[in-house]
């Protein structure tokens, strides 16, 4: 198994684990959750459709039904941890960390899949496309 298959795979675990984690949180604690989304200044109803994302997002990535859905939820999973790094840091509480972390994870799972998969994504960045990881 060469590294950047390697690399695809831990880091996509990884990301889905964080989501995975995410959705059971709201979930379990949908009060205390929705209690924070007012605080921030958004609807609590974002709760609802972000637990739908959080669980949509990863099984698209992981199942790869569909490599355009795959790649749009890749899309939804990066403009997801965009706001949530803003609305963090706006907040100024010290939950941008797992943010940033999934911005990572989701960086080295988007530009190694096309190494992790069978079926390439023509949205890869040619540089990374068919690039082996030393």
């Amino acid at each position: 198994m060469n590294k950047g298959k390697i690399a695809y795979w831990i880091s996509t675990g990884l990301l889905c684990l964080i989501y995975g984690l995410g959705a059971v949180t709201y979930i379990m604690q949908r009060t205390m959750v929705e209690d924070g989304f007012v605080q921030f200044g958004y609807p609590a109803y974002l709760v609802t459709v972000l637990i739908v994302a959080k669980i949509a997002a990863p099984l698209a990535i992981l199942s790869r039904v569909s490599v355009q859905l795959s790649d749009l939820a890749y899309a939804g999973m990066l403009f997801h941890l965009l706001l949530a790094l803003s609305a963090h840091l706006n907040v100024g509480d010290g939950g941008f960390v797992p943010a940033i972390v999934g911005l990572a994870l989701l960086a080295i799972s988007f530009l190694t899949q096309n190494q992790g998969r069978k079926v390439p994504s023509p949205n890869v960045p040619p540089a990374f496309a068919n690039r082996q990881i030393a």
